[in-house]
């Protein structure tokens, strides 16, 4: 029988992507780890690999499709002696898999499982069939499903589902929507999960109205833009931050750091031979970062409703700009990884960041953050947490200023660094030690060697 194939999900948080290229054509075979396909996410591109062994018999989204839900109908293979036209028209059954996104796994059976007259329940019996979840039990239901009852204040545990093994799907909400029922709970729910409704934002129309005709261009948002804003309105929204900024001195680490770059061996490339490692003001603050989280165990945490989760390692993001938003790559167990480790491990995901390559293991999770905005002349800055973070770095310019040591004026290159708490996890105290811990690390980086 035909083979589907569908849009994968290649990271827990996926939920749609840009179909950006096929690397196969209907007729070609294929076999298991084959790349057929490139898929854009809101971060990177990924390559897709076949399953299984057959002949493509029809691509049903076609090259460069954006917006493609997760689990949704792409294309159709003919498996191992199969006749490739009637596999072919076999995709025309599997057709409602695309426009339902995700309502049903990867198997060739849900589509049609869904098509069974007896599976679609008459709108005006939808509400009178409802039977109330047990309270606890999570509602069964594909992403669709989910949206549209949340945007028409359905609840979804009084909904009686017509999908595969009792799954509630797009047309079961449809018919409770018309038959009126189901949304005495979805009210009470939202008004005990958010305490008040955050303020809309203003209208395209209303925006547009402020500003003469043809004086501007407009530019759509892309996957990267739409998911940045998205995070941080939801962190500044949920997130309760606490700001505290400490200045360190410099001096010793940048004489560390150049007597180190001067020890540095040489090694033969293509290009001929250049340094084995080249360490960067940053990298130093990434280890340092990793150190005094190391150093303050209890600051190294996540929140949840639930538990607090206290993690083993510092797994540090770093902040990484990149054409159309940013993105924060990932140095794992930072505080067991030496300062030329760090470097050449951060240089090389920076540059996969800027071309779009990082995996999504390379960027998602982690314990903390850096944003280093020193390079653009910026003296201090408080940056947003990225959730699940609990705590975010920003750095600002080291610079030349007058301190007072022992009575006596003296000249030192100091750095403000504003560091972002989630007090919920981190309060104050706390945050305190975390910031004080950077310091001693930052003004007496020796001890990061060893």
């Amino acid at each position: 029988m035909p083979i589907n194939i569908t849009m994968p999900a290649l990271s827990p948080t996926m939920e749609e992507g840009n179909l950006a290229k096929w690397l196969v054509k209907e007729g070609d075979k294929v076999g298991p780890g084959d790349v057929i396909a490139e898929i854009e996410t809101d971060k990177a591109t990924m390559e897709v690999e076949a399953v299984d062994e057959g002949t493509v018999a029809k691509i049903v989204v076609p090259a460069g499709t954006e917006g493609v839900k997760v689990n949704a109908l792409i294309a159709i293979l003919a498996g191992e002696g199969e006749d490739v036209a009637a596999a072919a028209k076999g995709g025309g059954d599997a057709a409602p898999a695309k426009a339902e996104a995700a309502t049903a796994p990867a198997t060739a059976e849900a589509p049609k499982e869904e098509k069974k007259p007896e599976a679609a329940p008459a709108p005006a019996a939808a509400p009178a069939a409802a039977a109330p979840a047990k309270s606890g039990d999570r509602s069964f239901s594909s992403p669709l499903a989910r949206r549209i009852a949340k945007d028409a204040g359905i609840d979804l545990a009084a909904v009686t589902g017509s999908g595969p093994h009792g799954r509630v799907i797009k047309k079961d909400v449809e018919a409770a929507i018309s038959g009126g029922g189901a949304k005495a709970a979805a009210p009470a729910a939202a008004a005990s999960a958010a305490p008040a409704a955050a303020p809309k934002p203003m209208s395209d129309d209303t925006v547009l109205k402020l500003f003469e005709a043809g004086s501007y261009e407009l530019v759509p948002h892309d996957g990267m833009r739409k998911t940045i804003a998205k995070r941080l309105l939801e962190a500044k929204s949920t997130v309760p931050h606490f700001y505290l900024t400490v200045d360190c001195e410099l001096d010793a680490l940048l004489a560390l750091r150049a007597q180190i770059n001067a020890a540095s061996p040489m090694r033969k490339t293509e290009k001929g031979d250049v340094p084995a490692y080249k360490l960067s003001v940053n990298d130093m603050i990434i280890k340092a970062m990793a150190l005094a989280l190391r150093d303050v165990p209890d600051a190294n945490v996540s929140w949840t409703e639930a538990n607090m989760v206290k993690h083993k390692h510092s797994d540090v993001g770093v902040a990484v700009s990149i054409p159309g938003g940013l993105i924060t790559p990932i140095i794992r167990k930072a505080e067991e990884k030496t300062l030329s480790t760090i470097s050449n491990e951060m240089k090389d995901l920076a540059k996969r960041a800027r071309d779009r390559k990082l995996k999504p293991e390379e960027y998602q999770g982690g314990t903390t953050a850096v944003s280093n905005l020193g390079m653009f002349g910026v003296k201090d800055f408080a940056a947003i947490i990225n959730p699940p973070h609990a705590t975010i770095l920003a750095i600002g310019a080291g610079e030349e200023r007058a301190v007072v040591k022992k009575g006596e004026i003296k000249v030192a290159t100091v750095m403000s660094v504003t560091l972002s708490t989630d007090h919920r996890a981190v309060d104050g105290a706390l945050g305190a030690e975390l910031a004080q811990a950077f310091k001693r690390h930052i003004e007496n980086p020796m001890g990061m060697l060893v």
